[in-house]
């Protein structure tokens, strides 16, 4: 298949989401915050017939990856090359539209990273220090951020496990050497302060430079708030001389005489990563990359690894003098936390991608529930009972249940339904009831559309299952099962229009949905691709304020099937060793506040994922001694 690359006189969108490390297998925190929220917005660019390329992959070098391999016995390598397989089944299991899923730790990176140091060298951007850092005796080597832990020194906070680099709990960055009463996190002994050179880049010298990209940019790109106050507050601080070299051995190697042992730190050389990526992907990357007038660049992440996109890789890029790609739109969530706690890749804590595969419901279930919870504004909450009542309340019993009402009607043999063709409807711009929700669809579509385009994600999402609600409102209002003897023509009018709603919905909900949408389009019997285009050129958004009109009169619609169950009776399940049964599925009017499920679904994932195999491997040894 050839690449995709910018086309003149289209408008030209490439995102990219937060390269995630590969040290371990993404949480659901993870998944909503840069992959799956990236993935709405490509999948929704598309449907406006931009020209798109999403971009993302494994973040490979760094401290994470060496203490992840020497805590599992193997090579930087071997771990790179195992969790970078668990990340894209993941991302595939959960229906990411990836141009390209690729990988920092290659030639390429190597190649593009070496290559803008090399400019921002040449341009005097760079500068030599001798910096104290924590040195362990006992291991001989100096401790990288990701290799010490403390208390965080941070007023208010004292959190007990805060990294080298960052404290998880506040999200203050940090230097090793300020935390208390650090430790080794190899050997568990108190390091001591040592000097070492290294080369850092002259960040209050840029200043002048990426404060003009920022005040021009996050107005003409709409910077979410959270990304704005997060930039801001590290301008308020005063940048500082940022360094970019690390004493390790897993890294790009630094093109340097003096410091040739080192390699470059990882918050330097990752984003360079979304680079080197398309790079792989094409060997055109410049026409992406180095095109700024025809290519609007869209970023996604959490919160805390905004000032890294709107500072340090924005000063880097700035440094070289080249005529790079620049982030027009930055996109940032807040913390999805998981029951009572925060979910933690380090410690094992919460649900993980495999987990949710795990559970047997389904990849449309989970992408619906993340992205109605996406933590935009302020930091959300997951729990069990939160997921089993988006499922029923709004999935089966709202969007499901209208979808599966009109179908099923326009599929009973004549004399009770229509033989499953969609009848005509000649009389729906007289019809009152008809009229009055073809305003209201078409008032929500456009609003959808406004969110969509300003990466108002779930306000989009909910926009769209308005548009299923007043469905379900008109159905019951028409009282179409009467009107079918009573008055044929109005119930064919409110046939009829709601097959549309059907059809826009399927189109609408495309990017937060695509298995789903397929279905339904399968079930009206149109080809998986036949979407409504809401390209402006072709004004078919119009079409919403005729939904009678969106598929012809005379069409044979497929087999209707129900297209959700119930999370009703999933039965507690003790262990991995067929102990866990899943009974997914009664009706929807059966569904209970709490039950079984929810609690065996709390029990299975509490404590960390240690914990879990702990009970597993308990478990297994009791089954044993019984038989």
């Amino acid at each position: 298949m050839a690449a995709v690359l910018p086309v003149e006189g289209r408008r030209n969108v490439l995102v990219t989401s937060a390269l995630p490390y590969v040290n371990n297998v993404p949480h659901l925190g993870n998944i909503i915050g840069c992959v799956l929220s990236a993935d709405a917005f490509a999948r929704y660019c598309r449907l406006r017939g931009h020209n798109v390329l999403y971009v993302c992959g494994t973040d490979e070098y760094g401290t994470a990856t060496e203490t992840k391999a020497m805590e599992e016995g193997s090579s930087p390598r071997e771990i790179c090359d195992k969790y970078h397989a668990i990340h894209k089944e993941v991302y595939e299991w959960f229906g990411i539209s990836f141009d390209i899923f690729g990988r920092t730790s290659t030639p390429q990176q190597t190649e593009v990273c070496q290559e803008i140091f090399l400019k921002l060298l040449e341009n005097n951007w760079l500068s030599e220090n001798t910096m104290q850092q924590l040195y362990c005796n006992s291991c001989q080597r100096f401790l990288a951020d990701r290799l010490v832990e403390g208390y965080c020194p941070t007023e208010g906070c004292n959190y007990d496990s805060a990294r080298g680099d960052q404290c998880e709990k506040c999200g203050k960055l940090l230097n090793s050497t300020d935390l208390i009463d650090p430790k080794c996190k190899v050997c568990g002994s108190t390091p001591c302060v040592r000097d070492t050179d290294h080369l850092f880049l002259e960040l209050p010298l840029l200043k002048e430079k990426l404060e003009k990209y920022i005040n021009e940019t996050s107005v003409a790109g709409s910077w979410s708030q959270n990304a704005i106050h997060a930039t801001n507050a590290w301008l308020k601080e005063g940048l500082k001389p940022r360094c970019i070299t690390r004493d390790l051995k897993w890294g790009v190697p630094v093109p340097h005489e003096k410091y040739k042992d080192k390699v470059f730190y990882v918050w330097f050389d990752a984003p360079i990563g979304y680079i080197s990526i398309t790079a792989c992907y094409t060997p055109e990357w410049e026409k992406w990359w180095k095109n700024p007038e025809n290519v609007e660049l869209y970023q996604f992440m959490g919160k805390d690894n905004v000032p890294f996109h709107t500072v340090m890789f924005p000063s880097t890029l700035l440094g070289t003098g080249e005529n790079w790609t620049f982030m027009k739109t930055i996109s940032v969530t807040e913390y999805l936390n998981y029951e009572s706690g925060k979910f933690s890749k380090t410690k094992g804590i919460g649900v993980f991608g495999n987990d949710a595969k795990a559970t047997n419901i389904p990849p449309e279930v989970w992408r619906y529930y993340l992205l109605t919870n996406r933590p935009e504004a302020s930091d959300t909450l997951f729990t069990w009972t939160d997921l089993q009542a988006k499922c029923n309340n709004e999935l089966l019993n709202n969007l499901g249940n209208f979808i599966n009402r009109v179908l099923s009607f326009i599929a009973k043999p004549e004399g009770t339904g229509y033989g499953s063709v969609v009848p005509d409807s000649p009389d729906a711009d007289s019809h009152t009831l008809t009229q009055s929700l073809a305003e209201t669809v078409g008032k929500l579509t456009d609003q959808y559309i406004d969110a969509m385009d300003k990466v108002k994600i779930k306000q989009g999402l909910k926009i769209a299952m308005a548009i299923s609600s007043e469905g379900n409102a008109y159905l019951q209002e028409s009282q179409f099962w009467k009107l079918y003897k009573q008055d044929p023509a109005s119930c064919a009018t409110v046939l009829k229009t709601s097959v549309g709603l059907v059809y826009l919905l399927a189109c609408l909900l495309e990017p937060f949905m695509p298995t789903f949408s397929k279905e339904v389009l399968q079930q009206l019997n149109l080809c998986p691709q036949e979407h409504l285009s809401f390209c402006d050129e072709k004004r078919e958004s119009e079409k919403a304020k005729r939904p009678w009109d969106l598929i012809p009169s005379g069409h044979r619609i497929g087999k209707p099937a129900p297209l959700f169950k119930g999370l009703v009776c999933l039965c507690a399940y003790l262990d991995d060793l067929h102990m866990f049964h899943y009974l997914l599925l009664l009706d929807a009017s059966h569904y209970m506040q709490e039950n079984d499920a929810v609690k065996g679904l709390r029990d299975k994932f509490a404590g960390s994922q240690a914990e879990r195999k702990l009970r597993t491997k308990v478990a297994a040894q009791l089954e044993a001694t019984e038989i």
